[in-house]
């Protein structure tokens, strides 16, 4: 009885934000070294089932480097990055949006499984329009987003289906490009409108004193976020998340987040509680 008593507390507390968020969008990102933890991918798509479940819309936007990076190595070639980017030849390029393909239908047959609907969009769907990246000459075929084409995004969600985007874009000339999956994931949000931008990653969020667990920040304005930057508090391959959760504010998004995703259903403690779990953060 006091079990059952405690679940059905739980879903009042989440009741005002699910009455607060109902009929608007979600943006979800969620790659890394987190795609490799069947675990977390599965409650990870049934937080997102959940959502639009009871009237929330979310999209899901997804890496796949560590496939990336397998598949390159077994053929023998060596991966290169500068600034966390990976340099990405004509050789690259393919075996980019053939593994990204291969993880946007592994997530949408499972997101079936789980009796969730879903639409698998990638680069031949035109929804990222995309061009070279500033410095492409040594970067090869990495791009930036040029922008977003929101009609099959928007068709997804009005047939209640869980858009699932891959982070290849088309440029001129049909060329593909390497995107960076949260740039991508912030843009979507943005000309979407969504009332939130969720990075799923493999750490709790930002912290005061990196390899402190204590010093958690849970709220973070964007001055703040550009002071901890500038002193070298956030550092490496957390500068593009928080990068892509300011760019997301500047651009209407309401509010940002990042997590752990091996948190078990980290996404719903985050949105739908009042403590979160995360790092939130604001304009």
């Amino acid at each position: 009885m006091r079990d059952s008593i405690r679940k059905a507390d739980v879903l009042i507390e989440a009741l005002p934000y699910i009455q607060r968020f109902r009929g608007r969008v979600i943006v979800v990102k969620y790659g890394g070294s987190a795609i490799d933890n069947p675990r977390a991918m599965r409650g990870m798509l049934e937080d997102l089932i959940f959502l639009g479940a009871v009237g929330i819309h979310p999209v899901l936007v997804h890496g796949g480097g560590p496939m990336i990076t397998r598949t390159l190595a077994a053929a023998g070639r060596s991966t290169a990055f500068v600034d966390g980017m990976r340099v990405t030849d004509r050789h690259t390029i393919r075996v980019v949006a053939r593994e990204l393909e291969a993880v946007n239908r592994r997530l949408v047959a499972q997101i079936r499984r789980l009796k969730g609907e879903a639409e698998g969009l990638v680069a031949q769907h035109w929804v990222i329009v995309a061009e070279p990246h500033p410095r492409a000459e040594e970067l090869g075929f990495v791009g930036s987003v040029r922008m977003i084409q929101t009609g099959r995004i928007r068709q997804a969600l009005r047939r209640h289906a869980i858009p699932v985007i891959s982070p290849v874009g088309l440029g001129e000339r049909e060329q593909r490009y390497n995107l960076n999956a949260d740039d991508v994931a912030s843009h979507v949000a943005a000309y979407l409108k969504a009332e939130k931008l969720v990075l799923l990653t493999n750490v709790r969020g930002i912290f005061q004193r990196p390899g402190d667990a204590r010093s958690l920040i849970s709220t973070l304005p964007i001055p703040r976020a550009k002071a901890l930057i500038a002193r070298g508090v956030i550092q490496s391959g957390m500068i593009p998340k928080v990068t892509a959760c300011m760019t997301a504010l500047r651009h209407g998004v309401k509010k940002t987040h990042i997590i752990d995703a091996a948190i078990p259903h980290a996404m719903l403690v985050e949105i739908f509680t009042n403590q979160g779990i995360g790092t939130e953060i604001i304009r």
